[in-house]
């Protein structure tokens, strides 16, 4: 179960970025943080880790439900639901992700010899998902879906932490999830504020500021 989750987060994440509308890619991240909320909770069945049920609880609050609401909250206020452009073809995009996922599972293997926890082979998909997210970040010039990429390299990064050394502190995770809420929170003001000084929320306009 664990395999098929990790597996079906990266799939999703590649079909973010192949995605060229705002309201699909919050569908897309909901269902991703979705999965990512059925790992933890089998992880925490298996290991009977208390802690990682709270992780459970609060993915499954904030990233399924409650992120997602303000995002769309959001491109209804500022009417963005329209085509993300991205400079990158989509045939490229799908390249590059290509090549993204086998270097993560270049990367991982090294590590994953001497794993025995439940998930050592969701090393390779975490790196993956994280390689594929930045990617989106770099690659796009809009300022939601920009915060799309960075919301799964996130969940990538729990991916990870989640399966190999099932789960952080829960301090740690507490604050990491107070992060991300708050980094919504500034994305979500940051593109009104670029949609009412540009009428776009594309970071690139940003760039005539230095002229």
């Amino acid at each position: 179960i664990i395999d098929i989750c990790a597996i079906c987060m990266l799939v999703i994440t590649v079909m973010a970025v192949m995605s060229t509308y705002m309201r699909k890619l919050i569908q897309l991240f909901a269902i991703h943080s979705l999965f990512l909320a059925v790992l933890a909770f089998v992880v925490a069945f298996y290991t009977d880790n208390s802690h990682i049920y709270i992780t459970f609880t609060l993915t499954l609050v904030l990233k399924v439900l409650l992120i997602p609401r303000f995002l769309d909250y959001t491109v209804e206020r500022i009417h963005v639901d329209k085509e993300v452009r991205s400079p990158i073809s989509t045939p490229g995009s799908l390249l590059i992700c290509t090549v993204l996922i086998f270097a993560g599972y270049l990367v991982a293997d090294p590590m994953t010899e001497s794993l025995t926890t439940l998930g050592r082979n969701c090393l390779a998909i975490s790196l993956s998902i994280v390689f594929i997210g930045l990617y989106m970040m770099a690659s796009r010039a809009n300022a939601l879906s920009e915060s799309i990429g960075l919301l799964l390299t996130e969940n990538g990064l729990f991916l990870g932490t989640m399966t190999i050394s099932y789960g952080m502190p829960l301090i740690v995770e507490f604050g990491v999830f107070f992060d991300i809420i708050i980094a919504v929170v500034i994305i979500g003001i940051f593109a009104y504020r670029i949609n009412r000084t540009f009428n776009s929320i594309d970071t690139s306009y940003m760039r005539r500021l230095r002229d």
